[in-house]
């Protein structure tokens, strides 16, 4: 997941805007007691989404995987004065530590978690989005953005995360798993889409930003 050296990646961050004690707390807490840690965002990546968030200030944010919360935390602090950010996520186990991290961050008026499958939940929810971000089932990324697109206002953005995969993307396509395909597909269906432009950053695991025109 990390293309860099670890001292390139120390640099990055040194000159990265401090995590603040909510987000440090709920990166301790999730590698300390939840599976999976690394799918966490983490803290260059998460001032990175922030960072975006903070350029468009959007009214509506849509997250399809909230995992423990803390992309969740970083794009909300970019809200405009009344907007909102939605984020579903599938693991009800992990909706606890959700909430009480977005009570600690002063964002429970402002961020609604849903427990559910996003492919069901999404046709359910009103209104458009100025920004998306997929973290998800990498499978359904394509689905998910055929989902959001004309939910996506002119001019937002849809953002994916893991779309380098580990470097796996570079396999020969005899090696490549299920979800491999599934990335790769998705990244040439987005560069081939002519609502959408798109350029791919090499942050972490990869974000392809795709704006729509």
């Amino acid at each position: 997941m990390n293309f860099f050296p670890p001292e390139i990646d120390a640099y990055a961050e040194a000159f990265t805007r401090a995590e603040g004690e909510v987000l440090a707390a709920l990166n301790r807490e999730t590698w300390a007691k939840v599976l999976t840690p690394r799918m966490l965002s983490g803290h260059l990546q998460g001032q990175v989404l922030r960072m975006f968030s903070m350029m468009m200030r959007p009214k509506s944010v849509l997250e399809i995987g909230t995992y423990t919360g803390y992309s969740a935390i970083c794009l909300a602090e970019g809200l405009a004065e009344d907007g909102k950010l939605i984020t579903i996520d599938i693991n009800e186990e992990l909706h606890d530590m959700v909430l009480r991290y977005l009570e600690m961050a002063g964002l429970t008026g402002r961020v609604s978690a849903i427990v559910g499958n996003a492919l069901e939940v999404i046709p359910t929810l009103q209104g458009t989005f100025d920004l998306v971000f997929i973290d998800a089932d990498k499978e359904n990324y394509a689905t998910y953005f055929d989902l959001v697109i004309d939910r996506t206002a002119s001019g937002g953005f849809i953002i994916a995360d893991n779309v380098l995969w580990s470097g796996k993307v570079l396999l020969a396509d005899s090696e490549l798993d299920r979800e491999t395909i599934a990335l790769k597909d998705f990244a040439r269906k987005l560069k081939d889409d002519p609502r959408v432009e798109t350029v791919l950053l090499p942050i972490r695991d990869g974000l392809l930003v795709a704006r729509k025109v």
